[in-house]
């Protein structure tokens, strides 16, 4: 059995031999100092101090020496690697700080400056809308007047001359309060607010009233179980079906924009009579070359609302003498009006608040 390699000389092993191994170190040291960035560091960190660089395998080679060689061996190539990490550290400690200076520079922010990560607002159109009308009815002299949603029966029926049978106390069209017995409902429309102007005040009584009601209907492209009405109410000596066309004509100008017109089509309203379902020429095509109009759909017109002279039975209940006084009611759709004024093809668009839709409007119609 032969005994240790004593005559063993290390410098046969060239990855310890010591002109390597200082040159493994000054490469290490040249990449060290030529590094630019963090990034390019940790590759010069892979590639002089990790587990494949080549100080890292002359160590590996170490203890294949014989005793006596090991120590002189360890010595050199832990100074080489000793210096090498002493050089990343130092490097690595000033490359950091280039970098936080660097990021403080590019990335300063004027605390002073008026934010801009929030998104422009915009009010929902439908409160635009209903203000719009308003101001378009102030301006001619006439007074906003509003009233509770949850309306008594008796204000919401009976003082509008809908009877007892009248088929719109239903609960098919009518959102009714528990008890039903108390007789107190949802209202279906603004005309309460009406009779409550009559019973609190004296003619002459020029009223517009914008509010939601609230009906039975389904939730579709054209229906919803709640939306909005404005209806006026003109209460005064001598008043007819002429001041109530040129006060129709007037709003739908106002809305819609010069030419528009309206007509009248003879209908039934227990609260008006004579009563009229009211048309407006279609604001796409004027009337004209209307049959290949998608929007009135060939017939020139589209329907707007309902309207009429208020019924004397409707004065009497409300304490206003018929015999002195007439007026003039009518009641059109808000968000049907915005339908027709901006294109909005889906009533459904109005309620579901995306704010995509709202933003599109703005701050005003």
């Amino acid at each position: 059995m032969s005994g240790p390699n004593t005559d063993y000389d290390p410098v046969e092993v060239s990855t310890l031999n010591p002109d390597e191994v200082e040159a493994a170190r000054d490469a290490a040291l040249a990449a060290i100092d030529a590094a630019a960035d963090l990034a390019a560091l940790k590759q010069v960190r892979i590639d002089h101090a990790g587990d494949r660089s080549p100080l890292a395998l002359a160590n590996r080679e170490i203890g294949a020496l014989p005793p006596a060689a090991r120590k002189d061996a360890g010595r050199r190539v832990g100074q080489a690697r000793g210096a090498v990490n002493q050089a990343l550290a130092a490097r690595t400690a000033v490359l950091e700080a280039e970098h936080e200076e660097r990021m403080l520079a590019e990335e300063t922010v004027d605390v002073t400056m008026p934010t801009d990560r929030l998104p422009v607002g915009a009010r929902h159109p439908l409160t635009t809308g209903a203000e719009l009308i308003a101001d378009i009815f102030v301006a001619m002299g006439w007074e906003i007047a509003e009233g509770p949603v949850i309306e008594a029966e008796w204000l919401n029926f009976d003082a509008l001359n809908l009877g007892p049978d009248h088929p719109a106390r239903t609960m098919q069209d009518t959102f009714w309060t528990d008890p039903p017995e108390n007789g107190v409902v949802l209202r279906t429309h603004t005309s309460p607010v009406q009779a409550r102007t009559m019973l609190s005040r004296t003619p002459p009584i020029y009223v517009v009233c914008p509010g939601r009601v609230f009906r039975t209907d389904p939730f579709d492209a054209t229906h919803s179980p709640m939306f909005h009405q404005v209806e006026g109410l003109a209460i005064d000596e001598g008043l007819t079906l002429a001041h109530l066309k040129g006060t129709l004509d007037h709003f739908a100008t106002a809305m819609f924009g010069e030419g528009i017109v309206t007509r009248f089509r003879p209908s039934y309203f227990p609260f008006t009579e004579p009563s009229a379902e009211v048309d407006l020429v279609c604001f796409v095509c004027r009337g004209v070359d209307s049959e290949t109009c998608r929007t009135c759909r060939g017939e020139g017109w589209i329907e707007w609302g309902g309207c009429g002279v208020v019924n004397p039975r409707v004065l009497r209940a409300c304490g206003v003498d018929s015999e002195r006084y007439s007026g003039f009611a009518f009641g059109m759709g808000i968000d049907r009006t915005l339908m027709f004024r901006h294109g909005i093809e889906d009533l459904r668009d109005l309620f579901e608040g995306d704010l995509r839709f709202t933003t599109a409007f703005g701050s005003d119609l």
